[in-house]
C-alpha cells in the first residue's frame, strides 16, 4: 500500500459520521478509541495503523458501517497523552487500542472499565497494568515488545560483527524496571561471549556524549541500546555520537536502522498490531480483556545497514548477511 493509500485509509477513520445513520439495517454500531504516542502524520503511526485497520477489516467491520474509530495523537507529550485518554474514554469506547507503554498509563487513569488493548508494551506485569501475563484480571491486556531474554540476542549478534568485542556499553533507562530487566538479561549472557558490559543511563543528550565519548576511547569495544521510551527520543543523537565515535551498536527497532544505526533486532510492530485487531474483534464480540492472556511476538527482524557498516569498515559475516530480513544500502 502507498503513502497516499494509508493517508485515505486512516483520514476515513478519523472522520466523524452520524453514527446511528451510518448504521446499516439495524447492524450496531460500535466504537474504537486509539491512543498514539506519535504524530498524526508519521509514517510508522500511518503504517501500523493501517494494518490494524486492514486486519479489522478482514474481520468484519467497516467504518461507517459497523465500526467508528476516534484517534488522539501524543507526539511524544505526556501531557497531550493524558488530555486525550481522557477525551477518548469520554466519548464511551467499546474498546481501546494502546500504542506503546507510554499511552497505557493515562489511560488506566482515565478508566478501570473500558477494556484496553495494548501493543509492544514492556514489562506490563510490572508496570501493574497486568496481574499476570497469562490472566491479566483486569480491563487490559495485549501484546509485550519482547521477553527480555531477546535482550541477550544483542550481545549475541554484536558478536558475530565485532567478533574481537571485549566490552560493551548498554544505554538502558534505570528509572523503569524494563530497563534493569534487558541489562541483566544481557549480563546473564555477557560471560559466555567473554565481553564485559557496562550500564550507561540514559538522561539526556550532555550525559550520553559525555559516557559514550569516554566509553569510545576503550578499544574493542560496541554499543546496544536497549528499549525505553528515552532512548527512543534520543534516538538521532545516540546514533550520530555512535558514527562520530565508531562504535559499532545494535538496536531495538528497526528505525534505527532505517535512521542510519547498524543493525537492529527486534520483534516486527507491524505484525503485533494486526494481531491487536483480532484481540479488538474478540472483545466487541463480548470477551474479557481479563480472560485474554497477554501474548508475546512471533515474528522478529534483523535489519542490517550496510552503508554504515561500510562507513565502519566492518566486513560483515555472510552468514548474518543470509539471515537479514533487510538490508539497508
Amino acid at each position: 500500500m502507498n503513502r497516499r493509500a494509508l493517508i485515505t485509509l486512516l483520514g476515513s477513520a478519523a472522520a466523524v459520521w452520524p453514527l446511528a445513520s451510518r448504521a446499516q439495517h439495524g447492524e450496531r454500531m460500535r466504537r474504537v478509541g486509539v491512543l498514539m504516542p506519535l504524530a498524526a502524520d508519521h509514517p510508522e503511526a500511518q503504517t501500523r495503523l493501517a494494518a490494524f485497520m486492514q486486519e479489522l477489516q478482514q474481520l468484519g467491520w467497516g467504518l461507517g458501517r459497523n465500526l467508528h474509530v476516534d484517534y488522539r495523537w501524543g507526539a511524544g507529550d505526556l501531557v497531550a497523552m493524558r488530555k486525550g485518554a481522557v477525551e477518548l474514554v469520554a466519548l464511551t469506547p467499546d474498546v481501546l487500542l494502546a500504542a506503546g507503554t507510554t499511552p497505557v498509563g493515562p489511560l488506566f487513569e482515565a478508566t478501570r472499565t473500558v477494556p484496553i488493548v495494548f501493543v509492544h508494551a514492556v514489562d506490563p506485569v510490572g508496570a501493574g497494568f497486568v496481574s499476570s501475563l497469562a490472566r491479566p484480571g483486569g480491563n487490559a491486556t495485549g501484546f509485550v515488545q519482547f521477553e527480555y531474554g531477546i535482550s541477550g540476542k544483542w550481545l549475541e549478534v554484536l558478536k558475530q560483527l565485532m567478533p574481537n568485542l571485549r566490552r560493551a556499553a548498554v544505554i538502558r533507562d534505570a528509572a523503569v524496571s524494563s530497563g534493569i530487566g534487558q541489562f541483566g538479561a544481557i549480563q546473564s549472557v555477557a560471560p559466555s561471549l567473554s565481553v564485559d558490559v557496562t550500564p550507561l543511563n540514559v538522561r539526556d543528550d550532555d550525559e550520553i556524549e559525555r559516557d559514550l565519548t569516554a566509553f569510545a576511547r576503550l578499544p574493542n569495544s560496541g554499543l546496544i541500546v536497549t528499549a525505553s521510551a528515552a532512548t527512543a527520543g534520543h534516538r538521532d543523537f545516540i546514533i550520530a555520537v555512535a558514527a562520530r565515535h565508531k562504535l559499532p551498536a545494535i538496536y531495538y527497532d528497526r528505525n534505527f536502522a532505517v535512521a542510519g544505526g547498524l543493525v537492529s533486532y527486534g520483534p516486527d510492530l507491524v505484525d503485533q498490531y494486526r494481531r491487536a485487531a483480532a484481540y479488538v474483534h474478540r472483545i466487541l464480540k463480548g470477551e474479557k480483556a481479563a480472560d485474554l492472556p497477554v501474548q508475546a511476538p512471533t515474528k522478529y527482524e534483523l535489519v542490517i545497514n550496510l552503508k554504515t557498516a561500510t562507513a565502519l569498515r566492518l566486513e560483515l559475516p555472510p552468514s548474518l548477511l543470509a539471515r537479514a530480513d533487510e538490508v539497508i544500502e
